[in-house]
Order: C-alpha cells, then structure tokens, then sequence
C-alpha cells in the first residue's frame, strides 16, 4: 500500500508554441514535492473541484500571472476542510484576497538574482519555526503585493511589503511572496517549507 502523501497542484493556464491553450504545472514544484516524499498530480479545476481536493492529501497554488474565481472556491473549500494548503507568490496573494485583503501592482519587483532582497520573519509563527531564524534572503518574481489582508501576517520586506502570510489555527496554511522551488538547489533552508508541508499532508495510522 503506497503511504506517499498525494499532493494536488492547481495547474496555470498557458498557451503553447502552436497557440493551443493549456494547463500547465511549474517543474521545480514537482520536484521539491518528489524530493520530499510526495506523489505530484496536477488539478485543473473545471467541474467538481470539491471531489478533485478530497482526493488529494495537501494543495499547492502556484505562482501566475492572473487567477480566476475557481481559485478563490478551491482555496476556500480547501480552508473549511482543513487540507493542508502551501500558497507560492500569486497563490499567496490568492489567500490573502480570500480573507479580505487586496491586490495592488507595484514595479522592479521581478529580478534574476539568486537573492533580491532579505525577508524580515516573525518569531511567534509557524514559519519561524520551519527556518528557525528571523531573516532569510529569497527571490523575487512578483508584479504585485497583497494589502490589508485578515491572516496572519508573518513576513515582510525592508519596503514592510507583506512576504507571507499564515493560520496557526489550521494543519497547515502558509503562503509565501518568493519561490522557494526555484531556490532548492542553492538554499537548503528552502526546502524546509516543502519538507513541513509534506510531513502535514501524510496520513495518519
């Protein structure tokens, strides 16, 4: 009997080079998934959506550029059944949107570097304790930043724009504004958000 936990990852809307639409999944998530023990399937959430997340054992929502309302009722459906659930730059803005807060665009905000600026963690949350230190430095790919939203805000850059967002009431529920998949290979702490969230979506015996 396979233990390995499933782990639904909301796929993206794209276009191919031929001008076919498509849903696609981001390759360092699936590998930082496989790397620590999980089984990745993509979801694409067209019709019952509910019966899609019951099937897997923790969701993660993706960076993009756009997301669309079957998001939003993913997440919060996701939420009210307390499945562990990892947000990636537009996937945390997606929770911090679902408990009333705001996207707003900002500029310069989409670099190359390895490390774009350094993060400000607080000590009394569920992502300090997954880094066990109060600055990390991160990537940074995102052309908006979220406001005012009612989670738990526990990050933020220099700027005091918010880089993670959390509930400590559910399993797990943590979003964050960098892309830690993409970071695995040169950052170890990286992949202790990945290991955490995995270690929450196994199933208990």
């Amino acid at each position: 009997m396979n233990n390995k936990p499933i782990i639904g990852i909301i796929t993206r809307k794209s276009i191919s080079e031929e001008n076919h639409h498509i849903n696609i999944i981001y390759k360092d998530i699936v590998n930082g998934i496989f790397t620590n023990g999980g089984i990745p399937i993509g979801v694409t959430l067209y019709d019952d959506y509910k019966l899609l997340i019951d099937m897997c054992d923790g969701i993660i929502f993706q960076g993009g550029d756009d997301f669309e309302k079957y998001d939003l009722e993913c997440l919060k459906y996701a939420y009210e059944i307390d499945k562990p659930v990892l947000g990636i730059c537009l996937g945390m803005q997606l929770m911090g949107v679902l408990f009333d807060g705001f996207m707003l665009n900002i500029k310069n905000h989409k670099k190359t570097l390895n490390y774009a600026h350094e993060v400000k963690i607080k000590r009394n949350s569920k992502l300090y304790n997954i880094f066990k230190t109060d600055i990390i430095k991160v990537n940074s790919r995102h052309k908006s930043i979220i406001k005012n939203t009612k989670l738990n805000i526990c990050a933020v850059s220099k700027e005091g724009y918010i880089e993670a967002v959390e509930d400590t009431n559910k399993k797990f529920f943590i979003g964050v504004q960098w892309h830690p998949e993409s970071m695995l290979k040169y950052d170890h702490k990286q992949n202790n958000l990945f290991k955490c969230f995995i270690k929450s979506c196994q199933k208990k015996f």
